[in-house]
């Protein structure tokens, strides 16, 4: 069987913390904006600490898995 759980909580982190797609922190004009599908070097700096943090959060220390027959 083949364990899923990494590439599931990849996939959706990646998603969801995609700089200007939700929010970006920090925004052009603001500490926080939302939709507004623009992005910064600071900006993707700080989306990318947040995926590697979560990541190592949700497959190391909650050892999510997903088994699929």
């Amino acid at each position: 069987m083949s364990d899923w759980g990494p590439v599931f909580v990849a996939v959706v982190l990646f998603v969801l913390l995609t700089p200007g797609l939700l929010f970006q922190v920090p925004g052009r004009h603001g500490c926080v904006e939302f939709g507004n599908f623009q992005t910064s070097g600071a900006s993707i700096l700080i989306h990318s600490l947040l995926y590697f943090a979560l990541v190592c959060i949700f497959l190391l220390a909650i050892k999510v898995h997903l088994y699929i027959s």
